[in-house]
């Protein structure tokens, strides 16, 4: 999977130098002049870090990362701050306020690249890494393959995003909100109960063989992966329940 960054900077030579040296490292890349601009690109398609100039016309870098920080479908994406800023009371400023690195003008390219991958391998690890295993679940996102339990899983686009998701972030539950922002990135005519039918595909997918249900689902709240060894638990039930109905 290439990293989308989303590059909101104001001065154009610097924005081009940065969003060149970003495609040629690999990256895919959107660019915005100011905030409101960025705001619209990510409603349109989340990127998995927004790089960000402190100083920008209008609303500042600052108020951005605020704005992004306190939306639930945004919340979680990696922000990189680059600024001339470069006094200790302002590198702490921002990120108290939510940014995960900072990097001061002048720069090399180079350095900015090299920041986003140790950001990116904080927050989505799985972008770098072959697999991403929760329990006796494996997705392998460079072949499009997942598995339990060695079981290949038959998966549509959205069930597939959706489950590469949880194992992104297991333990955590996510409002319907949320999950409809980042299974239909590009859509607004998308319902909410979208949500609930692709995770009833996606429990039947998983649980075809008989295994215990992984998703947690709390009314009201929404949706989450729940601890593996909550899923042994309810299989050594399950087995229990069996044995008791069994002929001596």
């Amino acid at each position: 999977m290439t990293p989308l960054v989303l590059l909101v900077e104001d001065e154009e030579p610097v924005r081009r130098l940065l969003a060149y040296n970003l495609r040629a490292s690999g990256f895919q890349v959107a660019e915005a002049e100011d905030a409101e601009s960025a705001l619209q690109l990510v409603a349109e398609q989340p990127p998995d870090v927004v790089v960000v100039d402190w100083m920008l016309p209008g609303r500042s870098g600052l108020d951005l990362c605020l704005t992004l920080r306190r939306r639930p479908e945004t919340r979680d994406l990696a922000i990189l701050f680059l600024t001339a800023r470069g006094e200790e009371a302002d590198r702490l400023r921002g990120l108290d306020l939510g940014a995960d690195d900072y990097v001061v003008k002048p720069f090399s390219p180079a350095e900015v690249i090299a920041r986003i991958r140790a950001v990116l391998r904080r927050r989505r690890p799985s972008l770098f890494e072959d697999r991403i295993e929760v329990g006796d679940i494996r997705l392998e996102p460079a072949s499009g393959r997942a598995y339990r339990r060695g079981r290949p899983l038959r998966l549509a686009p959205t069930e597939w995003r959706l489950l590469q998701f949880l194992l992104e972030h297991p333990g955590r539950l996510f409002d319907r909100e949320t999950l409809l922002a980042r299974l239909w990135p590009a859509s607004r005519d998308v319902e909410p109960r979208a949500v609930d039918a692709a995770v009833r595909r996606l429990r039947r997918a998983l649980n075809a063989a008989g295994e215990a249900d992984p998703i947690r689902t709390v009314r009201g709240q929404g949706y989450g992966l729940r601890p593996p060894e909550a899923w042994s638990a309810d299989a050594d039930d399950r087995g229990q329940q069996q044995r008791l109905f069994e002929k001596p």
